[in-house]
């Protein structure tokens, strides 16, 4: 009898070690962040009184009555936008001329002074209606400079500009991101006064009280990006890529006495790529405009899908996200042009990922965490992410190897970590066999939400290995594919 509670004891506490999960490793993402990571590719819309006078940046005089759209049309955009794959929209809804695109109480410079609509206009909530009628999520950025303001500089302005962000939070519903640069001042209008003001970024607009007491309390589930940012970092250039060994974790350097840095840092030199076991998680955004600038300008041309592509690979295919500038025109409508760019792109993005080729294979790790079925190989192939293969802990470099029926022809290669246990592979490749031996095709370092390897030339292949060499720990891959190019 003895002996069977012995035996049962040994069972029961086999069976809770074999279910019981890597620990996490690092930093890790806050649910806000694993779903912005899942967005993968969201545009940034800017369009003011800038756009009619055909300028890259409004100096904040501009008569309100030259905002005038001819026939604007949320839903043309917000679907064009649906069309190139992207899953958000964040609106500029104030720029640094200081117009505001909403009805706000804060300043009489602001879209009922204008001819749209009648003076009953409500540029914000068009925009945020058309998203989210269309299964996009909405975000707001509101400048902290103000080119038309009079008290900007002052310390007045601090509360109107606090202000400007609590009806954006508590007017238009739930926002993905609540986005920032780091604008530091320089010549505007100022209320008539026409001079330069300077400030310091990174004490003037006290973002660690404004982000705390305002964005977390209001917008919980709103990302915030800045240039290093609390949620979402700049990538440190607007080219529309990182470094292919990019990290979403960062350890930022405080500013004057703050606890976590703050906008205005630009280019610091860790941005790009990240920190390897850096103290936040703190992934890289990627913004690029569509055209050269990030408001029409007749003379431009939207890239070609050719280039977007490219740029798709360099930002969601190296862990971080994609973040288009869309600039409508005169009429308040994206060009013709952009709208079959943009076309183009999401359907060769659509087309490439649509099938994994991989989908219908058996799959063979060396080790499986526990013996257990809930950390199995198959993980990596059911398209699901909150699955995943895991390894017992003292597995740091395994392997796993696909077989299909009949071989297959791929040129991408894509493998996805489980985030929520952190990033935690450095190092690894993927092999073919061919028919005696095993064949390197592709290696890569970083992996983390994503990793996108873009093969020189298709491979043909019936067996298939990936293997991790380098892991401080043992691994957690939610999952792994094999692609073909529609192109």
């Amino acid at each position: 009898m003895l002996k069977q509670i012995a035996a049962l004891a040994l069972f029961v506490t086999g069976t809770a070690v074999a279910q019981t999960p890597p620990k996490p490793y690092g930093a890790l993402p806050a649910p806000r962040q694993v779903e912005w990571h899942q967005t993968e590719v969201y545009g940034i819309m800017h369009f003011t009184p800038t756009t009619f006078e055909n300028k890259e940046w409004g100096f904040g005089d501009a008569d309100p009555k030259t905002f005038n759209p001819s026939d604007f049309n949320a839903e043309q955009i917000i679907l064009a936008a649906k069309a190139g794959g992207l899953r958000g929209i964040v609106f500029v809804a104030k720029h640094h001329d200081g117009f505001a695109l909403w009805p706000t109480k804060t300043t009489e410079y602001n879209i009922s002074k204008s001819p749209f609509r009648g003076g009953k206009g409500d540029m914000v909530k068009e925009v945020a209606d058309a998203a989210r009628k269309h299964g996009l999520k909405f975000g707001v950025y509101c400048s902290p400079w103000d080119r038309n303001n009079a008290n900007y500089g002052k310390p007045e302005y601090l509360q109107i500009y606090r202000e400007q962000l609590k009806e954006l939070y508590t007017n238009y519903g739930p926002l993905f991101m609540s986005w920032h640069d780091g604008a530091n001042g320089g010549d505007g209008y100022y209320g008539g006064a026409r001079e330069k003001r300077s400030i310091d970024n990174t004490t003037y607009y006290q973002w660690d009280s404004t982000w705390t007491n305002l964005t977390r309390k209001l917008q919980p589930m709103a990302n915030i990006f800045s240039d290093i940012g609390w949620d979402v970092r700049w990538a440190g250039n607007e080219d529309g890529s990182v470094n292919e060994t990019s990290w979403a974790t960062l350890t930022p350097v405080p500013s004057k006495g703050q606890n976590i840095a703050v906008p205005g840092q630009a280019n610091a030199e860790e941005n790009p790529g990240g920190t390897r076991n850096g103290k936040f998680w703190i992934p890289a955004e990627c913004d690029v405009p569509l055209r050269r600038g990030w408001f029409y300008h007749a003379n431009e041309k939207p890239k070609t899908p050719e280039k977007l592509f490219e740029l798709y690979l360099k930002s969601v295919g190296r862990g971080a996200a994609l973040d288009l500038g869309l600039a409508p025109d005169t009429r308040g409508q994206l060009h013709e042009d952009d709208v079959a760019a943009l076309k183009t792109f999401g359907d060769r993005v659509k087309n490439t990922f649509a099938v994994n080729l991989l989908a219908k294979s058996s799959s063979k790790a060396i080790n499986v965490r526990g013996y257990n079925s809930i950390y199995s190989a198959k993980n990596v192939l059911d398209n699901k992410s909150d699955t995943y293969w895991a390894t017992d802990d003292d597995f740091k470099t395994p392997e796993i190897t696909f077989d299909v029926s009949q071989p297959v022809t791929f040129d991408i290669i894509s493998v996805q970590e489980y985030i929520k246990l952190g990033q935690r592979i450095e190092a690894f490749a993927v092999d073919i066999w061919d028919g005696t031996t095993w064949k390197e095709v592709a290696k890569g370092t970083s992996i983390g939400a994503k990793k996108l390897i873009k093969l020189e030339i298709p491979v043909t292949a019936q067996r298939v290995r990936l293997r991790i060499t380098k892991s401080p720990v043992s691994v957690a891959i939610s999952e792994f594919g094999l692609y073909k190019d529609a192109q």
